[in-house]
C-alpha cells in the first residue's frame, strides 16, 4: 500500500534537506514517496538550541503539518531530537501519524537493549533532553548523556573530527556507563551511525532513519489495520466550532 511521508526540518533554511532526502530514499520501502520540507527557505534559526529559537519555529512547523494532512500525507516527522511541537501536532490532526527523533529512537532503543547513552553536542541541551526521557518514561533506561562539545552547525565541517569524537565519547558510553544501546542525539549526525556501530559493536541509533522508519511502520498499522493515535485523552482535538469561531486555523494554522 502506498504512503506518503513528509519530513520536516522545523528550522529557516535548505541546506540539509537534500542531504536527509538522500538517507531516507536509501533506506525507504519502494511503496514510500518522501517530500522533506524546512519551515522557511531563507528566514527563521538555522537551529533551535534555544528556547526561544523553538518556540519561533513552532507554528510554522505545526501549519506545515496541517497542511501536510490535508494533502494526504500518511505520516510527518518533526526532525528535531527536541521532538518540538510532538504532542501538539497529534492534538492538531486527525488521521495522520505524527513522529520525531527522540521518542521513537528510544522506542527503538529500548528494544534493542536494558539501557541507552545518547550522545549530544553541548551540554545546553541536555536538560530538555532529559526532560524528555522522563516524559516518554525512559528514565531507568538512560546510562547517560555524552556531550562532543559541537553545535549543530559545526557537526559537518570537519566530518572526520566529528566521527571520531562521537567515537570516544559513545566509547566511554558503553565501557564505562554501561549503555548497551547508542542514539545520536541530534537528527545533523546523519551520516555516522554505521562505522559507528561497526567500531562499538552495539546498536546504534540514527536520528533521521529512526523516526522516518518509525513512521513508515506507524502509517502501514494505521492504513492496514486503523491504528492510530486515540482522540479520546490527551490527543483530543481542540473543538472545532472553537477553532472556527476564534479563526485560529485561518490565523494560525
Amino acid at each position: 500500500m502506498k504512503k506518503k511521508i513528509l519530513w520536516i526540518n522545523p528550522v529557516g533554511g535548505t541546506d540539509y534537506n537534500e542531504p536527509i532526502k538522500e538517507v531516507l530514499e536509501e533506506c525507504k520501502q519502494k511503496d514510500t514517496d518522501i517530500e522533506v520540507t524546512s519551515i522557511a527557505d531563507k528566514t527563521g534559526p538555522r537551529h533551535v538550541e534555544y528556547h526561544f529559537y523553538e518556540d519561533m519555529t513552532l507554528l510554522p512547523t505545526l501549519k506545515k503539518i496541517k497542511d501536510a494532512e490535508k494533502d494526504g500525507f500518511d505520516a510527518s516527522v518533526i526532525g528535531c531530537f527536541y521532538d518540538p511541537g510532538l504532542h501538539t501536532a497529534r492534538e492538531i490532526t486527525e488521521d495522520m501519524i505524527v513522529t520525531a527523533p527522540a521518542e521513537s529512537g528510544m522506542n527503538i532503543a529500548t528494544t534493542l537493549g536494558h539501557k541507552f547513552s545518547i550522545i549530544v553536542g553541548r551540554k545546553k541541551w541536555i536538560p530538555q533532553m532529559e526532560n524528555n526521557v522522563i516524559k516518554y518514561g525512559y528514565k531507568d533506561r538512560l546510562a547517560s548523556f555524552r556531550t562532543v562539545g559541537l553545535g549543530v552547525l559545526e557537526f559537518h565541517e570537519d566530518e572526520d573530527k566529528t566521527a571520531e569524537m562521537i567515537t570516544n565519547e559513545a566509547r566511554k558510553a558503553v565501557e564505562e556507563d554501561n549503555a548497551e544501546v547508542i542514539i545520536l542525539g541530534c537528527t545533523i549526525q546523519f551520516g555516522f551511525y554505521k562505522e559507528l556501530q561497526k567500531e562499538l559493536g552495539v546498536p546504534v541509533i540514527d536520528s533521521v532513519v529512526a523516526p522516518f522508519k518509525y513512521a513508515e511502520f506507524l502509517a502501514e498499522l494505521k492504513n492496514r489495520f486503523g491504528w492510530k493515535q486515540s482522540k479520546i485523552g490527551g490527543y483530543e482535538s481542540p473543538p472545532q466550532e472553537e477553532m472556527d469561531a476564534w479563526k485560529l486555523e485561518e490565523e494560525y494554522l
